[in-house]
Order: C-alpha cells, then structure tokens, then sequence
C-alpha cells in the first residue's frame, strides 16, 4: 500500500500511473518529458532509449519502472525481451552494438552520481559514434529515471508481478505515447 491515500485503486492505477491520477498538475510535464525523450525525433531508436531507462530501472531496483521500460523497450526493439534481459544482466556481453555499449555505461555512471560521468566514458562513447545529442539525452534520460523510480519507490507504490500487464502498457505506450 502507498505511503499516502492517492485515492485510486492500486491494482488500477499501478506504480507512478497512481500518483499521476492524484496529482495531473505534476503528471502533465512528467509525460511531456517521458514523451520527449524517449519517443521524439531521434539518432536512437525508441527502442534504444527505453533500453536505457529500463537499464537504470534495474540498477536503481524499482520493479515497477523495471519492468514497464523493460517491456516497452522489448516491444520495440527486434531481439524483445531477451535482448533486454541480457543487457540488464550483463552489459558487457550482451549483443548490442559498441555505441549503445558505451551508452549504457554513461547511464550506469549517472544512476550512481553524475559525477561518475568521466571524459573517459565520454571518449569511448565519442569513439563508437555517439553525438552530442546521444551523450545529451543519454545523460538526461539516467537522471530522469533516476527521479521517475524515487518517485515510484519512495511513495512506495504498487507494482504487478504479471508480466503481461507490463506488455499490455507497452502497446498502449507504442501505439499513444506518454500521457497519451
């Protein structure tokens, strides 16, 4: 159970969709953000970036984002889950390619503190072809989901454990958007 009363059904409105029905005013820029970067115009596939939240997801243990960039990243990348599973489990061996690789790595460096973010990682980044834009929104989507799962955890909301409510949301998600 949420730490506080957001008035919804729990099993309804699960994980930040709950907060966003108690507070709209808040909801609207944080889908406006989520819709931007992760679904916007971009040198990365939408796949790509919902790889990169599900991938600092996992890293910050929030079950509920997990999961659901987890799935809305497999829905839209041809490997699906078992890419997804791999990256999550070990980056260093998964089969994406050395740009995303390096990606990765930068938002692993952002989920412990963006400090961690090296010209080292930059570099190697730079190497494999990464823009400033990539390295940019690679950089602002760790730090965004970052918030996302504290917002998520430290309400303490409701997270599903069926799989295939995650996949449902990921076709709402790929066919409306954020918000949408």
């Amino acid at each position: 159970m949420a730490h506080i009363d957001l008035g919804v059904d729990e099993k309804k409105f699960p994980g930040i969709n709950g907060p966003m029905v108690f507070r709209p005013e808040t909801a609207k820029p944080l889908n406006e953000l989520a819709e931007t970067l992760l679904r916007g115009p971009h040198s990365l596939s939408a796949g790509e970036r919902e790889l990169i939240a599900a991938y600092v997801s996992d890293r910050n243990e929030c079950t509920f984002c997990c999961s659901s960039h987890s799935a809305f990243a497999a829905a839209q990348l041809d490997e699906g889950m078992a890419l997804v599973d791999q990256v999550r489990a070990d980056l260093d061996n998964a089969p994406v390619s050395e740009k995303m690789r390096a990606l990765l790595r930068i938002a692993g460096a952002v989920q412990v503190s963006g400090r961690n973010v090296t010209p080292e990682l930059v570099a190697a980044a730079r190497a494999e072809g990464a823009t400033d834009v990539e390295l940019h929104d690679t950089v602002l989507i760790a730090a965004a989901f970052c918030m996302y799962n504290r917002y998520v955890d430290g309400l303490a909301t409701f997270a599903p454990d069926d799989p295939e409510r995650y996949a449902a949301a990921a076709q709402r998600i790929v066919a409306q958007g954020y918000g949408g």
